[in-house]
C-alpha cells in the first residue's frame, strides 16, 4: 500500500501533526531512527541484527521510505562485495528530542508490555492508564 504524502500543509487543524507522524509511522521506523541516533552509521545487516524480529523485506522497505522522506542517508561504496551504510540526515537528527521523549515515555510505561516485548492488555476506556 502506498504511503500518503502531504503535498500541502495549509489544510484542516492537525494536518501538520498528521504530516509529521506520517514520516515516522511504520512498525519499525522509530526503532531504525533510534539505532541510527545511537550509532550514527550502521550497515544493513547491523540494523537487522539489532532488530531481531524484522524481516529483510520489511527493513528494506522502511529504509527506502525513510530515505525518500529525507530522514536517512544511504551511502553506497563501489567495492566488492558492495558496502552500504545508513546514517541520519540533518532533518533526521531534528527528530532527536522526539525520539528521546518517546524513549522516556516508554521507560516510564514499560509495565504495559509483556516479557516478550509485545503489548500486554490493550488499553480501553474501562481500564484507564496509570498516571
Amino acid at each position: 500500500m502506498a504511503k500518503t504524502h502531504y503535498s500541502r500543509f495549509d489544510c484542516q487543524p492537525g494536518c501538520s501533526v498528521e504530516a509529521a507522524v506520517s514520516l515516522i509511522s511504520g512498525k519499525w521506523k522509530c526503532v531504525v531512527l533510534w539505532y541510527l541516533l545511537e550509532e550514527e552509521t550502521l550497515r544493513f545487516n547491523e540494523l537487522r541484527r539489532r532488530i531481531a524480529t524484522i524481516t529483510q523485506r520489511m527493513l528494506t522497505n522502511q529504509l527506502r521510505e525513510l530515505e525518500t522522506d529525507g530522514l536517512i542517508h544511504r551511502e553506497v561504496y563501489a567495492q566488492v562485495p558492495p558496502k552500504v551504510e545508513y546514517s541520519l540526515t540533518a532533518r533526521g537528527r531534528e527528530l532527536t528530542p522526539i525520539l528521546m521523549a518517546l524513549k522516556a515515555w516508554g521507560d516510564a510505561h514499560i509495565d504495559l508490555f509483556g516479557n516478550n516485548g509485545t503489548a500486554g492488555k490493550p488499553f480501553t476506556a474501562a481500564s484507564p492508564a496509570k498516571v
